[in-house]
């Protein structure tokens, strides 16, 4: 796989700085069912990485002792982990807003199809990644039988509330462009997808997040292996918004890697790029006070601000 930070560095993207730390997003470990072409974690069937019981209790100290009102769990697919379901009732006994990033197919693997109705007991907001409404795209980014495993586990989760008026239990979709452009806008994408699920599928669900592809690790290796990095990178940079600055994930989130590292978004993990002007990895223990602190930026930002820009929440503009 080619490495794209070379081409990050020699940045031109504006400073930020840290807000109040609010929401802390952990990945579990690479390991997934799935190997997608869009992926920038570069997850797969073949990852062995996987958080320790020690970082997870560190985890659950860190929301305690900083009073986060959300943990967010990723991967790879976080339900593989063996010790998800403790460390998801354990902090929602505590009282975080706990949210799953899904990639639905998992709810249907050989020892997990008890895995969506724990989640709806512990109401666990689902974060769903289904990049397309049609069949062929869905399926040519993820793997054959993708889209039609996604529909099943949909199905399954609407039928224990998820998504349903008033239910409580959150259900949003993710998509993701299938190459090198920029996602189109949040809100007309949301009610198309809605129309379509819901005649075709009768399916509901809350709302769709549109994020753009970032060009780090599997889709930044294709994007130079097919000499579109460049070309890539302008189109961030030309569709630049600096009205997103104030929203970017960054701001109020803080990363963590399966070893208990820290950084400053889930990109900069991938990139193994030092939390802040730090020098080396930050270890989750050492983490005080982050406000005002300034925050690691290159090239590879202008994804989260080109157009309408993009967080873990969709658009932010």
């Amino acid at each position: 796989m080619l490495d794209t930070l070379p081409y990050l560095q020699n940045s031109d993207f504006p400073p930020l700085r840290r807000n109040r730390l609010e929401i802390l997003q952990v990945n579990l470990g690479y390991r997934c069912n799935l190997s997608c072409t869009h992926c920038h974690v570069n997850a797969g069937p073949k990852r062995t990485e996987m958080m320790d019981e020690d970082t997870i209790a560190q985890v659950l100290a860190l929301l305690e002792r900083q009073h986060l009102h959300t943990l967010d769990l990723t991967g790879g697919a976080p339900e593989l982990h063996p010790h998800f379901k403790r460390l998801v009732s354990t902090a929602r006994a505590q009282g975080v807003t706990v949210i799953d990033r899904c990639n639905l197919v998992v709810l249907l693997e050989e020892g997990y199809t008890d895995m969506a109705a724990f989640l709806a007991d512990q109401q666990v907001q689902i974060v769903a990644s289904l990049p397309c409404y049609l069949e062929d795209n869905v399926d040519k980014q993820r793997g054959k039988g993708t889209f039609n495993a996604s529909i099943s586990a949909l199905r399954q989760l609407n039928a224990l509330g998820y998504g349903q008026t008033d239910s409580g239990l959150v259900l949003n979709l993710v998509f993701n462009p299938q190459g090198a452009s920029l996602p189109p806008p949040q809100q007309a994408l949301e009610l198309a997808y809605k129309q379509h699920l819901a005649a075709h599928y009768g399916i509901v669900f809350n709302r769709l997040f549109a994020l753009a592809n970032l060009p780090i690790q599997r889709f930044g290796s294709v994007l130079l292996s097919h000499g579109q990095f460049d070309s890539y990178m302008a189109l961030l940079k030309d569709h630049y918004n600096p009205k997103a600055l104030a929203q970017v994930m960054c701001k109020n989130t803080l990363s963590v890697d399966w070893q208990g590292f820290v950084y400053d978004c889930d990109f900069n993990q991938m990139l193994k790029l030092p939390l802040g002007t730090a020098q080396q990895p930050v270890h989750i223990s050492a983490v005080a006070d982050l406000l005002d602190q300034p925050i690691h930026t290159l090239q590879h930002c202008y994804g989260c601000t080109a157009g309408q820009g993009s967080s873990c929440g969709g658009a932010i503009v």
